[in-house]
């Protein structure tokens, strides 16, 4: 058996591995980057298909005073471009251009649900207040990524005089922690109107986080040529330092006790350091403790159970179409990254309830039924809707479009249609679905100049990238979180109880974006 070895070995290569990786690499480290797939960054991830450029994952970035500091601080130019975003209700479509947009989404909703005016002034002051806690939040250069020793002025004239009130907004922003269903509920009573400003987050998602997003919306960027550049530009600054990838290698056991790691080809790799950047249910698994000291075996197992009693977040259905129609006509109706709800009506929490009850008692449905629930969670839904030409033209062939939308989906419901052996029906009729109602709603031309489509389910990105239940942030909202979610001890999220392994990524920080993947690979190597 084979036998290398290393200071440092980082695991997974998605956003969170290959920053951690990178400074590690900087900072003189033999280090390794292993990766399952052939392709690196996870979710931050493009590919090309007829001549068509898609995200896999993330349709934008958001900055968050993380990433562009760290491709500077990295000396790393990637050119991008703002990722401008709309909002669309049936036929009323609403660009997100500043501040004021804001009470332009405000006459929106007054005009869909006149009745609910107080309701939605109310809405719209707390997600004006939350704007305000984000531009604190973010409202200087990550000092993580800054060399403090040597930008005194930094320290003196931005961070010192923004802690106090980033400690101050830290306050607010945890009492804000309560499901944004709650929240709602004890605002508006009209239920379409609730489910109207919430479906497109996840269950229970925390308040703060759900109504942040009209602020994030003004902070996306997209990087020239496709979100997948930030992953390219850090592979290439790796392999410029110094740094080793094996990629399409899989780990298959870990032993914190002897610092080795086993892949798939039964090769042994010997660390001082582990960066475990991947799907944390997957460590527990394949850990071996038993050499480990009594209390440090004991903590471990504690933390393996609460990892696997907890559920990965919900995933998403994505349908990408190849559509023979110039990129003007779409600009025209809104820009290239959308969010749209074809029906005032809402999906409402019987859809919610219906699902539960459809998964619990499957083996009792009939294929009549599933449909019939499918054909009602995709009509009432939200969409979000990417076209990667809008913001680059070099993404897609001449006089053509590329298309991607994605709603919410349950990977468990996935799971069951594939074991009763139905699974590519329904995703057939998945796709024939969407693409009626988005072309019945929004984008009529789609009716007929569509002249190639595909998928990614729940289980292709569980699959794909080692994700538990094809979750796409990390942690399932409904239970206790097993892991750090509170801003000011960020960095406790990387420590683990097994010796000289350490955690990055979005499984370690709930809710966990590129920005916190980010910052947690940087935390996890910064420990190393």
């Amino acid at each position: 058996m084979t036998e290398k070895s290393y200071d440092a070995i980082v695991v997974g290569g998605g956003i969170a591995g290959l920053t951690a990786t990178v400074y590690l690499a900087r900072e003189g480290q033999k280090v390794l980057l292993v990766e399952k797939n052939t392709e690196l960054g996870g979710l931050v991830n493009s590919f090309s298909r007829n001549g068509f450029r898609f995200d896999a994952g993330v349709r934008a970035l958001e900055d968050a005073g993380i990433i562009l500091p760290m491709l500077k601080d990295l000396n790393i130019d990637l050119q991008v471009v703002k990722s401008e975003v709309s909002v669309g209700i049936e036929k009323e479509i609403l660009r997100i251009e500043s501040v004021e947009s804001l009470y332009k989404y405000s006459d929106l909703l007054k005009r869909l649900y006149p009745d609910s005016d107080r309701e939605i002034d109310e809405v719209i002051k707390t997600i004006r207040r939350i704007m305000k806690h984000m531009d604190v939040l973010y409202g200087v250069e990550n000092p993580l990524f800054k060399d403090l020793k040597r930008d005194t002025s930094f320290i003196f004239r931005k961070l010192l005089p923004w802690l106090p009130r980033f400690l101050f907004t830290i306050g607010k922003i945890n009492r804000m922690g309560l499901p944004v269903e709650e929240y709602l509920n004890s605002v508006v009573t009209n239920r379409s109107l609730n489910d109207i400003i919430s479906q497109h987050f996840f269950k229970n998602t925390p308040t703060f986080f759900a109504l942040s997003y009209f602020s994030l919306y003004l902070d996306y960027f997209y990087p020239v040529g496709g979100v997948g550049k930030l992953s390219e530009v850090l592979v290439n600054k790796i392999i410029e330092l110094g740094g080793e990838i094996n990629r399409g290698t899989t780990v298959i056991g870990v032993s914190p006790a002897d610092k080795t790691i086993t892949d798939d080809k039964r090769v042994n790799y010997s660390y001082k350091n582990l960066i475990w950047a991947a799907d944390l249910k997957t460590l527990y698994r394949i850990t071996d403790t038993d050499k480990l000291a009594d209390d440090v075996r004991l903590r471990s197992e504690e933390a393996k159970r609460k990892m696997l009693g907890n559920r990965g977040g919900e995933s998403v259905f994505t349908l990408f179409l190849e559509i023979d129609e110039p990129l003007e006509t779409f600009g025209k109706i809104a820009t290239g990254h959308f969010f749209y709800t074809p029906s005032r009506q809402g999906l409402g929490e019987t859809h919610r309830k219906e699902l539960a009850e459809l998964i619990e008692n499957f083996e009792n449905c009939t294929r009549e039924l599933v449909l019939d629930c499918l054909e009602r969670f995709i009509s009432l839904n939200t969409f979000e809707i990417s076209i990667p030409g809008l913001k680059d033209i070099d993404l897609v062939p001449p006089g053509k479009t590329g298309m991607i939308i994605s709603l919410l989906a349950d990977y468990e419901l996935f799971k069951k249609i594939e074991d009763a052996g139905w699974l590519e029906e329904f995703i057939q009729e998945m796709e024939s679905r969407i693409m009626r109602v988005i072309s019945d709603s929004v984008y009529p031309m789609l009716k007929d100049k569509v002249t190639n489509h595909f998928s990614f389910s729940p289980l292709s990105y569980h699959n794909r990238i080692g994700s538990s239940e094809g979750a796409i942030v990390g942690w399932e909202f409904q239970k206790e979180m097993p892991v750090i979610n509170k801003i000011q001890i960020a960095d406790r999220s990387v420590l683990t109880p097994l010796p000289s392994v350490y955690q990055a990524g979005q499984w370690v920080y709930s809710p966990a974006g590129v920005p916190m993947s980010i910052l947690t690979g940087k935390l996890a190597a910064k420990r190393v």
